[in-house]
């Protein structure tokens, strides 16, 4: 019997969000929509732009609001992830706990050092770009994995960012194939076009021979496909995992599964806020295919709570929402 639905390792990043305009973006020298690594003179430099601008702080990381979204709908779920003996570190340990996710935090004392941190900025069209200090979580490492518990999940989550660290592109991988020799799912999620253009040997690395599910957007499909026609995507896609959710914003999600495909409608909604909007539908969705619903269903489940966030700002929903998205399906 499964302990977790859902077992994901990923970086633990306490989020700032702000909203800012394009030119301020420009005169930041950000890459708008995109994910850019910084180190800490450049947060530093950063920071001095947004001074006095309202800011909102959030868990985060890519991984960790997949798993916060499953236990929010009362799913189980176990989060691998290092941070700092820091004040960040401890806002994010309780917030993983408040919310229900099992941690390896919990068995192990942080050590010396920053909690990693992204300023995520979202512009008026409702684009998030995103600087992300990995502090802490660039050591991230096997000795985060909790094998014991990964044999007793559903499903194995790695979050394509990751790519970007030696020792955490190793440990997702170590994880993974515990997930295969104990009959565990695996899963993955693209992340981000710019770990698909600099670190896409790691992906491939965590992709390995196949996994049961891809998480990507479009723009990350056509990124890794080289190509913007769905009929060259599809079949590339294909062959990367047994099922594929491709989300295409307004245009709702597709969900290839074999020789089925299936084009869920999106929920319409006026966009306030992209940030955490295809870790939300991950999250929904697996939840969904680890509570007894088919594939268009959990798409459908997850095209709600996503269209949810977007109409908000702010990268997760409240436990509460979530539910009450839930109980709309139960009818």
């Amino acid at each position: 019997m499964s302990h977790y639905h859902l077992y994901a390792i990923g970086n633990a990043l306490v989020d700032t969000e702000y909203e800012v305009s394009d030119a301020l973006l420009a005169a930041m020298g950000v890459s708008k929509r995109h994910m850019t690594l910084i180190d800490n003179v450049q947060r530093t430099e950063l920071l001095s732009h947004v001074q006095g601008l309202h800011a909102r702080r959030t868990g985060g990381g890519s991984a960790g609001n997949t798993v916060v979204a499953l236990a929010q709908l009362g799913g189980k779920a176990f989060y691998s992830c290092r941070v700092a003996d820091d004040e960040l570190g401890d806002f994010y340990a309780r917030d993983l706990q408040s919310n229900g996710v099992a941690t390896n935090l919990t068995h192990t004392a942080a050590p010396e050092g920053q909690t990693g941190s992204c300023m995520v900025l979202v512009t008026p069209d409702a684009e998030r770009s995103m600087c992300t200090f990995l502090g802490a979580t660039s050591q991230l490492d096997r000795q985060a994995l909790h094998p014991q518990d990964i044999a007793k999940s559903k499903i194995y989550y790695m979050e394509g960012y990751l790519a970007a660290s030696p020792t955490g592109l190793e440990a997702a991988v170590e994880g993974r194939q515990l997930a295969i020799q104990h009959g565990v799912q695996t899963a993955l999620t693209l992340s981000d076009v710019s770990m698909i253009n600099f670190c896409r040997a790691g992906l491939e690395a965590m992709i390995g021979d196949g996994l049961d599910y891809l998480f990507a957007n479009e723009e990350e499909a056509q990124t890794w496909c080289g190509s913007t026609e769905l009929a060259d995507i599809i079949p590339r896609l294909q062959k990367m995992a047994r099922t594929v959710c491709l989300t295409l914003g307004p245009r709702g999600s597709l969900v290839i599964s074999g020789d089925h495909m299936v084009n869920v409608p999106a929920v319409p909604v006026k966009a306030l806020d992209t940030n955490g909007a295809g870790d939300m539908f991950a999250g929904a969705f697996l939840y969904g295919v680890t509570h007894g619903m088919d594939q268009a269903r959990s798409a459908a489940l997850a095209n709600r709570a996503a269209a949810e966030v977007v109409g908000q700002h702010g990268n997760r929903l409240t436990a509460e929402r979530l539910q009450a998205i839930l109980r709309e399906f139960a009818h």
